[in-house]
């Protein structure tokens, strides 16, 4: 509810008022080259961080690299090719990054896919909603842990994880992340066969937004010492996420959504104004404040269940 009644207020957060000079603060945005992620790179940057674009696309990156110097008066993002469905290359992105910077003191959990037909999968053969936007940020966070550690002892001050969820993640079927959808095979199809064409895309979407509250609040509390951890709703916003919606949607989405730039207030918020003890922990709403999660998301059980998994799905890429 408390999301909900935000929207109807005007938004009292201007990131180009009220964001701090960020000269010195390294920033990373996964899905950076379109969006909410490009607006919240572009923000940044005006801000003066030295921010990277994380994005699959080598092209559309460049694209995006150079409108963005051009709205921002000739400043440079910085490229970093990143995969979350392969874990891989989640790997591979992680160790570029580690061998580029000592630092990392934001990072956007910014990239997402959303509704995509249930027959994609990620490369490790996860549903591909889940695997991006739950087990690949999940894998990049836990890699880039050294830089956010040292961003830490460089500051004083904790460094930010903000996680883009979505008030979907209300509609997750059952206790809020059914394993039996989650990896491909025989019992995947017969869970998408029960829940339906039109209902399993949704749920599953649902799912990994429950997984994204799951992941950011287990990054508070277990690693407090060095950060803060949020997740953030960013209101319902148009942009590239709904490209796999039925055409009818897309059309009304046009009409009935806010605009891209608005999608970004909320976690620029998170990321650079509010306190620590604001947000960690918290699920933000637009248009930058605090609201109450259903009691699912609270659920300590299912919480240590999700993290195990996701674990469980990394091993044997650690270390690589």
């Amino acid at each position: 509810m408390g999301g909900v009644l935000a929207l109807m207020s005007r938004p009292s957060f201007v990131p180009e008022r009220d964001i701090p000079d960020l000269t010195g603060k390294i920033a990373l945005v996964t899905g950076g080259n379109t969006g909410i992620g490009y607006e919240t790179v572009k923000q940044l940057l005006l801000k003066n961080a030295k921010v990277y674009l994380a994005a699959r696309s080598p092209e559309k990156a460049a694209a995006a690299i150079k409108s963005l110097e051009e709205e921002t008066n000739g400043k440079q993002a910085i490229f970093l090719q990143l995969d979350l469905g392969d874990l891989e290359r989640v790997h591979t992105a992680a160790d570029t990054f580690l061998k580029q910077e000592g630092k990392l003191d934001i990072l956007f959990n910014n990239a997402g896919v959303m509704t995509t037909p249930p027959e994609m999968l990620t490369a490790q053969g996860l549903d591909l909603q889940f695997g991006t936007n739950v087990l690949g940020h999940f894998f990049f966070t836990e890699l880039l842990l050294p830089a956010l550690t040292k961003s830490f002892q460089h500051n004083q001050v904790p460094a930010r994880v903000v996680n883009t969820t979505s008030m979907v993640y209300t509609i997750a079927p059952g206790s809020g992340v059914e394993f039996a959808s989650v990896k491909g095979g025989a019992e995947r199809d017969a869970w998408l066969k029960k829940t339906g064409n039109f209902m399993a895309p949704w749920r599953l979407y649902g799912q990994s937004k429950m997984g994204n509250i799951l992941a950011s609040n287990y990054w508070a509390k277990t690693y407090s010492d060095v950060l803060v951890s949020c997740a953030v709703h960013p209101g319902p916003i148009r942009s590239e996420l709904q490209r796999h919606l039925p055409g009818w949607m897309q059309a009304l989405n046009k009409t009935a959504l806010y605009p891209t730039p608005m999608g970004a207030l909320a976690q620029l918020w998170a990321g650079t104004v509010a306190t620590p003890a604001q947000i960690t922990g918290q699920y933000v709403v637009p248009w930058g404040k605090v609201a109450e999660t259903e009691k699912r998301t609270k659920d300590t059980k299912l919480e240590a269940s999700v993290i195990a998994f996701l674990k469980e799905q990394v091993q044997g890429f650690v270390g690589k």
